[in-house]
This record gives structure tokens, C-alpha cells and sequence, in this order.
């Protein structure tokens, strides 16, 4: 019987802050991959390796983490005030879907140089030497992104002597900024509370944090929960009942932050809301053997993501810590010492970040300006993806 042949895609896969996906100009998919629906998914599934049972995406460039399943798909914008259109795909490692409700902090980062680098910038604002700013519509949250892009002899540069923490090896520094971070009209807090109670099946009760500021994220004391901040991996993830736990809580936050209805909605919304954990600085060493000591950190918190502690720490996530950090009365405002925080230093399991984020109170709501960071991004190879034809 006859096969579908493979077909061949443009693609670039690039690392950006600690995550790494596949870039796409929106007009190299397939035509039937250029608007969104079941095409696209199927496509995006295919090229990353999913879905996968034995959750490992041999088959694909997926990674098998959810640092990893990741795509991108970029177009000039018809904006006048923005460069680029970026939407992102959070592809499922073990189920059949791409969840589209949220954006990757830490690929923004490679937004900028991919467009500048595929002329998705007009070349009359790149100069031979010095930085770009390239302003970026993030399309799955409708926010502004800007990102300054280092330029060497006209061309990105990519190599530099910033470390990020995550990362192995240094490179060109890239400062981000997240603009009006808040999710919808400034809705920081979806309930209009700083802290909540949030009543978890086999928990109890526990004291939350419920933003909407980078990405939804549910942010609880580490304490409550039995953790000191300090965890790696190894300790969560190896864990089946803390991850149950864990997905439980994020089940009961997304309800009660009306992402979703019922609480049997959130397996199919993997991608959001985030769940964290805080706690005052500490010591500890990081994933790397690398110490991180509790004089040098405001604070430490852990995240998971799509159902896993996170290895580092995702960048939208923290833009949400950024966020709360700075509006008095948070949970993570008080890990970190309480008072007017306009920047913090908070440890994750690859060691710790620097964020920071200015916060004022406008007629009784709070609103965020914009949340800044720094991260990296280089291209690691670029050429076409391979899929069979059948597969969309």
C-alpha cells in the first residue's frame, strides 16, 4: 500500500531564556496551518513528537518536559505600532492538544532576533552596531512586548558574557519588558482580593495568592503545604501524591479565578493557570551544585508547570512574581519582607533572577506598568522540520 511522503518546513529552533521551541514564519506552514484550528494543532503535535504515551517525544523535537514542547509562530505585524506578531503553542507531551491560553516568557526573549533575523523588522531600524528595540504583540494574551536586541556588524548578536541561571552557558544579554502585564482591563486580581481562601479537597484551607499578571498563577505559602521553598525536582516530581496534590490546587485556583467552571475543566487547560509555592530566602544548593545563599535572595518560590515543578522558573511566571512582589500585602510580597518592593531577588531550583516591577493603586485598583527582566536566546539550528504529508 502507498505511504504519504514527507513534506518540509522552514523551521528554526532557537533557545530562548531557559526554554527552548520551534520557530515558524507564519507564511511557511501550509497553507491549511496558517489559520488557526485542527490543521495547525496537528500539525504543530507532529513536528514536536506528541502525543506521546511513553511521554519521551522520540519521535519529534519535543524534549519531553514542558520547558521543551514548545512552538512559535511569528508574522510581520500590520500594526503600526508593533514589529511582529508572536503567537505561542504549549504542545502536550502525552495528549493530543496545543494549549493556546497563555504566553512563554522565557521564548520571548527569542522573539526579537528571530524577527530581526528573518526580516520581520524593517532592516532601515536595525543599526551596524548598538540595539534594536523590537516591540511585539504577544497574540494568545493581546499584551505588548518589547525586547532590545543587541546588533553587532548588522547582525544579532548571540554570543556574550551574561549568565542565566538555568542556562549552561553564557551569552548576549537580552532585557525584556512586559507592558501592562495584567491579564484583560487590568484585572490583577480576579476576585479584587490580595490573598484568598482557597478550600482544596484533602488539603483544607490554604492562604492564596490569585494573579493575573504575566500568566494566571495561584500562589500559596510553602509552608502551608509542608515545603520550605528550597526543593529541586527531584523532590516534587518523583512525588505522584504532591503532584495530585499540586494539580488539585491549581484545579480549585483556575475556578475560583473563573478561567474555568468546574474543576474537570483544568485537564484540558494545562497551560494555565501556574501554581507556586513561597517562602522566606533560605539557603540551599541549586541543581547545579551551585549555593545559593539566603543574604542574596529576597525570597525563593517553585513552580510547576504543565503538571511538573519547573527546572528554573518560567518567565511569565516571573512577571507574576514581579508583580505581586511589588503590591503590598501579597503572599509573595511578605516572603520577601513586605513593604514598597519595586525589584526582587528570588531563588529557584537553577539558582535565582532578578525581576522587577513598578506598582501603583488607580482608583482602587492596582495596575503594573510594565514588568521588566533579562534573559538570553540563540539560534541552535535552523533549516526544516520533516513531517508526513497525512499528518494535518
Amino acid at each position: 500500500m502507498p505511504y504519504a511522503p514527507q513534506i518540509k518546513i522552514p523551521a528554526t529552533y532557537m533557545r530562548g531564556g531557559t526554554s527552548k521551541g520551534v520557530f515558524f514564519k507564519l507564511s511557511d506552514l501550509p497553507e491549511a496551518a496558517q489559520q488557526p484550528g485542527v490543521a495547525r494543532d496537528q500539525l504543530l503535535l507532529r513536528v514536536i513528537g506528541s502525543p506521546d504515551p511513553y511521554e519521551k517525544q522520540i519521535d519529534g523535537m519535543g524534549a519531553a518536559t514542558s520547558s521543551t514542547s514548545k512552538t512559535v509562530i511569528l508574522s510581520k505585524s500590520d500594526s503600526p505600532e508593533h514589529d511582529v506578531d508572536y503567537l505561542f503553542g504549549q504542545v502536550s507531551i502525552d495528549k493530543p492538544f496545543v494549549d493556546w491560553s497563555g504566553n512563554c516568557g522565557n521564548l520571548s526573549a527569542a522573539v526579537g532576533p528571530f524577527a530581526i533575523a528573518n526580516g520581520l523588522v524593517d532592516p532601515a531600524r536595525i543599526p551596524e552596531n548598538g540595539v534594536v528595540e523590537v516591540r511585539i504583540w504577544q497574540a494568545n494574551i493581546h499584551k505588548t512586548i518589547v525586547s532590545r536586541v543587541p546588533i553587532s556588524n548588522g547582525e544579532v548578536q548571540e554570543t556574550g558574557d551574561f549568565e542565566l541561571d538555568g542556562v549552561t552557558f553564557p551569552a548576549a544579554e537580552i532585557p525584556v519588558a512586559f507592558m501592562d502585564p495584567a491579564d484583560g482591563e487590568g484585572a490583577i486580581f480576579p476576585t479584587g482580593n490580595l490573598i484568598d481562601q482557597l478550600d482544596v479537597p484533602g488539603v483544607g484551607i490554604l492562604k492564596a495568592t490569585l494573579i493575573n499578571a504575566g500568566i494566571p498563577t495561584v500562589f500559596i505559602n510553602a509552608a502551608d503545604i509542608g515545603y520550605t521553598g528550597t526543593e529541586l525536582q527531584e523532590a516534587i516530581n518523583g512525588d505522584s501524591k504532591a503532584l495530585k496534590m499540586f494539580e488539585t490546587i491549581r484545579a480549585h485556583g483556575a475556578v475560583l479565578m473563573g478561567l474555568i467552571s468546574d474543576i474537570s475543566e483544568a485537564a484540558n487547560r494545562q497551560h494555565t493557570p501556574k501554581v507556586a509555592f513561597v517562602g522566606p530566602p533560605a539557603d540551599y544548593l541549586s541543581s547545579s551544585g551551585k549555593s545559593v545563599k539566603a543574604a542574596d535572595i529576597d525570597l525563593v518560590v517553585r513552580a510547576l508547570s504543565m503538571g511538573k515543578l519547573h527546572h528554573a522558573m518560567m518567565g511569565t511566571a516571573a512577571v507574576a512574581i514581579a508583580a505581586a512582589a511589588a503590591i503590598e500585602g501579597t503572599l509573595v510580597n511578605l516572603a520577601a519582607g513586605g513593604g514598597k518592593l519595586n525589584a526582587v531577588t528570588f531563588g529557584h531550583p537553577s539558582g535565582s533572577l532578578r525581576v522587577g516591577a513598578e506598582a501603583n493603586l488607580i482608583e482602587g485598583r492596582w495596575h503594573i506598568e510594565q514588568a521588566v527582566m533579562s534573559r538570553s536566546a540563540r539560534v541552535l539550528m535552523e533549516g526544516w522540520v520533516r513531517i508526513p504529508d497525512d499528518s494535518f
